[in-house]
């Protein structure tokens, strides 16, 4: 992927495609994570975004989520890809609990 995060995918409808933020290799404390200590990342930045799901009358209803945001999500929310050995998510707007605000 270059320098803008650009992404080679449209996701349909209310889905995102999210980069998963991974937590730090150290604690506050100073102690070494092993891979296999750390837990699944729940924070990610937006990637690309899909149109929006539809109401009952076939109009779209936008999303709250953005390109580019960072957000919370669900700890196993969504579906795990590789794109050019990068792991990504592909994800329900459902499953965003937040967006951080910088």
């Amino acid at each position: 992927m270059s320098k803008k995060q650009s992404v080679n995918l449209k996701p349909l409808g209310e889905r995102l495609i999210i980069e998963p933020i991974e937590q730090e290799d150290v604690t506050l404390s100073g102690i070494v994570l092993p891979e296999t200590a750390k837990e699944k990342p729940q924070k990610g930045k937006v990637l690309a975004a899909g149109p929006g799901s539809r109401d009952e009358k076939g109009s779209r209803v936008p999303m709250d989520v953005a390109v580019g945001d960072t957000v919370l999500f669900a700890k196993y929310a969504g579906t795990e890809i590789k794109v050019d050995d990068k792991k990504l998510l592909i994800l329900k707007e459902a499953d965003v609990l937040a967006i951080l605000l910088s």
